[in-house]
């Protein structure tokens, strides 16, 4: 009696070709895409409505948060090159890459979270303005995006640690494209919120 291994379930192509996981990935960043652009819409018009605004680089700290730009740009490029070691069956770079990633992805948090302690220090809270009510909702909930790619990031390189069998790179993939867009995500709000 002969027994067959079966693929796992994310693995079958649907009707479309695109593996189930994938296009899942996919459905789940169109509702993202309606959710921080019903955020991102709302600080439009709560700015562009109000008499006054206050002008960003006089409260926030550009440079860091410039810094802080940088260092999740930086986790894009580690998350693309853990995709590539596992498409080539490279274990160990491939949970190099992902321990990478979500290491820049705390340090994102790690800086974030000083500055609102600063921000916060100086009297810049929630309910201070509206602006600070806008700055402190879309970048937490930005934050709180991070969290959750870096909780997925950590679990695939666990699970990628150890293991004789061939990568199933799907997975990684799916991760990766919610990463790149958690990413420009944030690219879009530092530019509304500091720059613009």
């Amino acid at each position: 009696m002969t027994t067959t291994v079966l693929d796992p379930p994310h693995a079958h192509a649907t009707a479309t070709g695109i593996p189930n996981l994938k296009l899942g990935m996919w459905l789940f960043l169109a509702s993202e895409v309606m959710f921080f652009t019903g955020l991102v819409g709302s600080y439009v018009v709560l700015r562009l409505g109000s008499r006054e605004w206050p002008d960003p680089s006089s409260i926030l700290g550009l440079n860091v948060l410039a810094f802080n730009t940088f260092v999740l740009i930086t986790s894009s490029v580690t998350m693309a090159l853990g995709l590539q070691a596992a498409r080539e069956n490279d274990r160990t770079r491939l949970v190099r890459f992902l321990g990478a990633t979500a290491a820049l992805g705390l340090t994102f948090l790690a800086i974030k979270l000083l500055d609102y302690r600063h921000l916060v220090h100086e009297g810049f809270t929630p309910v201070s303005s509206l602006f600070g009510s806008c700055y402190f909702m879309l970048t937490g909930f930005h934050g709180l995006h991070v969290l959750g790619g870096v909780t997925a990031l950590t679990v695939l390189a666990l699970k990628n640690r150890r293991g004789a069998a061939a990568i199933d790179a799907t997975p990684i993939e799916a991760c990766g494209l919610y990463w790149h867009f958690v990413d420009l995500v944030w690219i879009v709000l530092f530019a509304i919120l500091c720059l613009v």
